[in-house]
């Protein structure tokens, strides 16, 4: 398991200067930053529909969920690699409708856009269901 899963100081970790890690919350640069996922109504709601869409992803385990946070595990379908995703769910007294997103290969140093493209599969996947 990474040391960079969980949170910190309330907060997703940062991503590691590879390109094989991207992240809504506070991502120092371009290469790394992408949109959080939207939603309305509850938060906790959301986090209905988020556990829903990732139980219904191919090879996904979703290994810790607290009230706000989740985190899943993706192993790729070839070679078997893990790549972890986390979800942080704002809660409605701070910024209520974002989901922020951090999504980071384990090995390797280039992971040809995989992480990106699976928050944006997830993003479209939860729109579609809330």
């Amino acid at each position: 398991m990474p040391k960079q899963i969980g949170l910190v100081d309330g907060q997703l970790a940062q991503c590691p200067d590879s390109p094989n890690c991207v992240l809504s919350q506070g991502a120092q640069d371009e290469q790394h930053a992408i949109a959080p996922i939207s939603y309305s109504g509850a938060p906790l709601d959301a986090k209905v529909t988020l556990e829903r869409v990732l139980a219904e992803s191919p090879r996904t385990k979703i290994k810790n969920s607290t009230e706000y946070y989740i985190h899943a595990e993706f192993t790729s379908a070839i070679f078997r690699f893990v790549d972890d995703v986390e979800f942080l769910i704002e809660p409605a007294s701070e910024s209520a409708g974002v989901i922020h997103v951090r999504s980071a290969s384990r090995v390797g140093y280039s992971d040809l856009g995989a992480n990106r493209k699976r928050v944006e599969k997830l993003r479209a996947a939860f729109d579609a269901a809330n």
